[in-house]
């Protein structure tokens, strides 16, 4: 049995299987078999008779291979009759892999329903026992699902999870019938095997991979099945693999065409996100996919459409916008079909790419106020990001998240807590329940203030000033020497965009709290200017809006002398335009420092300023207009809406007359 496993490591070698030297203790787990007298060995070694060696007991037979560091279990047999599993008389569950009579599609569509209802392998297990035979796909999809449930971090919850008697028998049958297992069912339990951290030198992946290479020489495999063992050879050998360099040809030989189908499409998307990343390997074979992809979106089921929005995401595909919005059209039809998880995943894609679809928003209206109470906080998160990403201001569903969040807040990270304050904080929205909500927050600083971490804690306050509700119980903590240290020592560092937050926190209390007597932002943190911070406190103006503005402020008030365009205040915030008055309401040059009376302070808010589905200014634009009129000037708004409307000159100078000076009869020049 020895000579035989030395001769599997050197067929590990053949494939391009790196051996590694264990690196900390490493538990070699062996499927328990059981010999003639019912004792259990959890050490030796069996022969596919089902011998055991022994000598004085159990004596361990020790290869001179490295083990990974994998939470391992090896399983060897004892005892094998046909096709059935047993570990001895009664004493385990029996399980039957069947090859001459495979269930119909819809058993294994059911079987595998009922594994997606599974919420604990102790579940799984219960289903495995009930089911007397499956088939090899069925039984690869049982590990899956185990592996879903239990793999976490790099690691399993619950090691001992691959010690029960049902798991153990059914990866021995896959072990004892490795040579009759479909193509299919071959990948599948290896790539299974692998999201379960099984030890690579275990018999039963020594068989699989062994299996798995003979049928790779055949070249008969499907792409998805070529993607499925990829996958599985990238987490046994890494990406120098020899196999998963022959795969990847033979995935190359078959060019998306109508041949491919929609599983071995989503299955070589998951397979490239794993493989190429962010290097622009393989950009031919990614393009002919996208452009095959685009043919067959209306297809697509939820699973699908999320799994392809994911990848396109990790892999950056910023080229295939296309592709995207034929997902997401696709994505409406599915929207109340979607999984939390994959809720989540077409949210995040949506929001990398910037895109939006309008009965896309549509159906999450309709369908938000049915999930935010019981969905898993990260999605409804997700749900209130994408809408604050986006500018889109829905009050159906910005009300449904606010009324959850009183009864959920609790169970919520301090990130989610963060991110969905500071979605109405962007949008400026006050839901009905406005006084509960920031209670509500209010009670989770309190209680939670230490959990927060430096940034999300300066985005929450800041978020709350912009719907004007001041944390004057917890800036004076934020000022203190010690909380803008961890500023400076999280991340990046002590970056513009954090000065500027900082910056306008403080002028908020000065301006708007003058009761408040704390920590004052110390001058080295105050930044001068708003608008130089990667436009995330102002937006900069509509160039366009702007010089038709311009033009017919000339008009106005007969030279552009009269006006000053851009002007930085000493409050940080820039003016699109600024005109100076004296007593007698004359308007005076630009230029002119003395005998300034009132500050008139044009903004020209072109459409990036509001909302992008109502008239509605943004969070940020609506706190710079009230603080510039609580430093003294006259704020004048211009909306694009507005002004967009005038059909000619005249119309102009008697638009911007009647807004700068609506109580002065204006001359004719």
């Amino acid at each position: 049995m020895a000579l035989n496993l030395m001769q599997r490591c050197q067929l590990f070698r053949q494939f391009g299987i790196q051996r590694y030297r264990p690196v900390g203790p490493v538990r070699a787990a062996r499927l328990l078999g059981v010999n003639g007298d019912g004792h259990t060995c959890a050490t030796c070694l069996h022969t596919s008779a089902g011998g055991c060696i022994r000598s004085r007991g159990c004596k361990k037979v020790h290869l001179d291979c490295g083990r990974r560091t994998l939470s391992t279990i090896v399983r060897e047999p004892l005892f094998v009759a046909c096709s059935a599993v047993g570990l001895h008389r009664d004493s385990g569950p029996r399980l039957r892999l069947t090859q001459l009579h495979r269930p119909t599609a819809a058993e294994e569509e059911a079987f595998k329903n009922r594994l997606r209802g599974c919420s604990s392998s102790r579940q799984v297990f219960t289903l495995l026992r009930t089911a007397e035979i499956m088939s090899d796909t069925m039984a690869a999809e049982a590990l899956h699902r185990v592996a879903d449930l239990e793999h976490e971090s790099g690691s399993l919850k619950d090691p001992t999870v691959l010690e029960n008697d049902t798991i153990r028998a059914l990866c021995f049958q896959l072990e004892e019938d490795s040579v009759r297992l479909t193509d299919a069912g071959v990948v599948s339990a290896l790539l299974a095997c692998t999201r379960l951290l099984l030890d690579p030198w275990s018999t039963l992946m020594v068989r699989l991979v062994s299996e798995s290479q003979e049928r790779l020489d055949r070249g008969q495999m499907s792409v998805g099945q070529l993607c499925t063992l990829g996958r599985a050879m990238l987490a046994v050998g890494g990406p120098g693999c020899v196999m998963l360099e022959q795969a990847m040809e033979q995935i190359k030989k078959q060019p998306p065409s109508s041949q491919w189908s929609l599983e071995d499409l989503t299955a070589a998307y998951r397979f490239l996100q794993d493989v190429v990343g962010q290097d622009g390997k393989h950009r031919d074979l990614l393009n002919a996919m996208h452009s095959h992809a685009v043919t067959v979106a209306s297809r697509m089921d939820p699973p699908a459409v999320s799994g392809l929005l994911g990848a396109l995401v990790t892999l950056n595909q910023t080229q295939a916008m296309p592709l995207v919005i034929s997902l997401c059209k696709q994505a409406v039809r599915h929207v109340p079909h979607f999984t939390d998880e994959e809720l989540a995943v077409v949210l995040r894609a949506l929001m990398h790419f910037g895109h939006s679809d309008h009965y896309f928003v549509e159906a999450m209206e309709r369908y938000v106020p049915t999930m935010t109470f019981t969905s898993h906080p990260e999605t409804v998160t997700k749900v209130i990001q994408f809408f604050g990403r986006r500018n889109i201001l829905s009050p159906t569903v910005f009300d449904a998240v606010a009324e959850s969040f009183v009864y959920r807040a609790d169970d919520y990270s301090t990130s989610q807590v963060a991110r969905q304050i500071a979605a109405f904080g962007k949008l400026g929205y006050l839901p009905p329940n406005a006084g509960e909500v920031f209670r509500k927050v209010e009670t989770i600083l309190r209680a939670r203030f230490s959990h927060f971490q430096p940034r999300t804690l300066l985005n929450l306050l800041h978020a709350c000033t912009l719907v004007e509700r001041f944390p004057v119980n917890f800036v004076s903590k934020v000022f203190s020497s010690y909380f803008l240290q961890q500023l400076q020592e999280q991340g990046t560092g002590m970056d513009r965009i954090v000065l500027a937050q900082l910056t306008q926190l403080y002028m908020t209390l000065k301006l708007e709290c003058p009761s408040y007597q704390g920590f004052k932002l110390p001058p080295k943190y105050r930044i001068k200017s708003f608008l130089l911070t990667g436009q995330t406190l102002e937006t900069p103006v509509d160039g366009h809006l702007y010089y038709s503005v311009k033009n017919g402020l000339v008009d106005l008030l007969g030279d552009r002398k009269y006006f000053g365009s851009k002007v930085l205040t000493p409050y940080c915030y820039t003016l699109d335009v600024e005109i100076k008055v004296d007593e007698d309401g004359y308007v005076l040059p630009a230029s002119h420092v003395d005998d300034v009376y009132k500050r008139i302070a044009l903004c020209i808010d072109g459409q990036k300023r509001f909302t992008t589905n109502m008239r509605q200014l943004l969070g940020k634009e609506a706190i710079k207009q009230r603080h510039l009129t609580l430093l003294g000037y006259e704020v004048v708004q211009i909306p694009f809406y507005e002004f967009e409307t005038l059909r000619n000159k005249t119309c102009v100078v008697e638009y911007l007359h009647q807004r700068i000076f609506p109580h002065t009869f204006r001359l004719s020049w």
